[in-house]
C-alpha cells in the first residue's frame, strides 16, 4: 500500500497528528496484512524523527511495517551514528542504502491520497487509535453514525472517556500529561514541549512526566539542559523505554 501525502503540514502539525489522521482514515485494521511506503512531498519535508513516528504507528493501522524511501536526509541521519560505517566504508553503504527506493513503475495493491495541508493538531477521543479527529472539533454523536458496529464502538467509547456527543475538546480538564515514549519523546518533541513549559509551573491537580525515547535522545536532552527545563516546572524526568502505554515499572495511568 502507498499513501501519498501532497501540499505543506500546516504550522504546529507534527508527524504523529499526520499518523492519527492517517489511521483515522484507514481504520485501525484498514492497513491488515499490508506494508506501507509513504511518499509525498509532506513526507520529503519530515525530518527523520518524525519519519520514524509515522512509520512506528503504521501498526496502529494493521500494517506490518510502514517504509520511506531512503533519501538525503536519511544519509545524513545515518552519518556519523555509532553503529555507521566510518570512512570510505561509509560511501560504500550509501551507494547501497540509495538503491533502496520503489521503481518509478512499482504497482501497489492500495494507493491513498491524503492532502497534507488539511490536516490539524489531532487527538484521539475514544479507545482506538482511529477514533481520532482535530483538536477544535466535537465529540461525535454515535446516533449519526450508519455502521452499526462503529455505532455502539463510539457509544462505548464515549462513556468510558465520560465525553458527551457535541461536547469541545479544547478546553477539557486534565489530570495526566506524559510526554513519551517511542512517538513523542525524540530530541525535536522535547525542545518543543520544554520551550512550552519553560518557566511555567506544573498544575497542582496534574501529574506530568517525561520519558525520552531512547538512551541516546535522554543523553542529547540532558546535554543540552531540557530535563531542568522539565524538573523545574514539575515534570517527572523518567528513564528510556517502554513506558505509560504499556503499564511498565510505575510509569501507570
Amino acid at each position: 500500500m502507498r499513501l501519498t501525502f501532497e501540499g505543506t503540514l500546516g504550522r504546529g502539525v507534527t508527524a504523529k497528528d499526520m499518523a492519527l489522521h492517517m489511521i483515522a482514515v484507514l481504520g485501525a485494521g484498514g492497513a491488515n496484512g499490508c506494508v506501507i511506503e509513504y511518499a509525498g512531498p509532506a513526507i520529503r519535508a519530515l525530518s527523520m524523527e518524525g519519519r520514524m513516528t509515522l512509520c512506528n504507528m503504521s501498526i496502529e493501522a494493521g500494517a506490518r511495517a510502514g517504509l520511506i524511501g531512503v533519501d538525503d536526509v536519511t544519509i545524513d541521519y545515518l552519518r556519523g551514528r555509532p553503529a555507521a560505517p566510518k570512512g570510505a566504508g561509509f560511501g560504500i553503504a550509501e551507494s547501497a542504502w540509495r538503491a533502496c527506493v520503489s521503481d518509478p513503475d512499482a504497482r501497489f495493491d492500495r494507493e491513498i491520497v491524503i492532502d497534507a495541508s488539511a490536516i490539524a493538531p489531532t487527538l484521539t477521543w475514544g479507545t482506538s487509535p482511529d477514533q481520532a479527529l482535530a483538536i477544535d472539533a466535537v465529540a461525535p454523536d454515535p446516533d449519526a453514525i450508519a455502521d452499526p458496529i462503529a455505532r455502539e464502538a463510539a457509544r462505548r467509547a464515549l462513556a468510558y472517556m465520560d465525553l458527551t456527543p457535541g461536547q469541545a475538546f479544547a478546553g477539557l480538564k486534565i489530570d495526566r500529561v506524559f510526554i513519551g515514549s517511542c512517538t513523542n519523546s525524540r530530541i525535536e518533541d522535547l525542545r518543543v514541549a520544554a520551550e512550552i513549559v519553560r518557566d511555567r509551573s506544573v498544575a497542582a491537580h496534574v501529574r506530568a512526566m517525561v520519558v525520552p525515547g531512547s538512551g541516546l535522545v535522554r543523553a542529547q536532552a540532558e546535554a543540552e539542559g531540557l530535563d531542568e527545563v522539565f524538573r523545574a516546572a514539575g515534570f517527572e524526568w523518567r528513564e528510556p523505554g517502554c513506558s505509560m502505554c504499556l503499564g511498565m515499572n510505575p510509569d501507570r495511568l
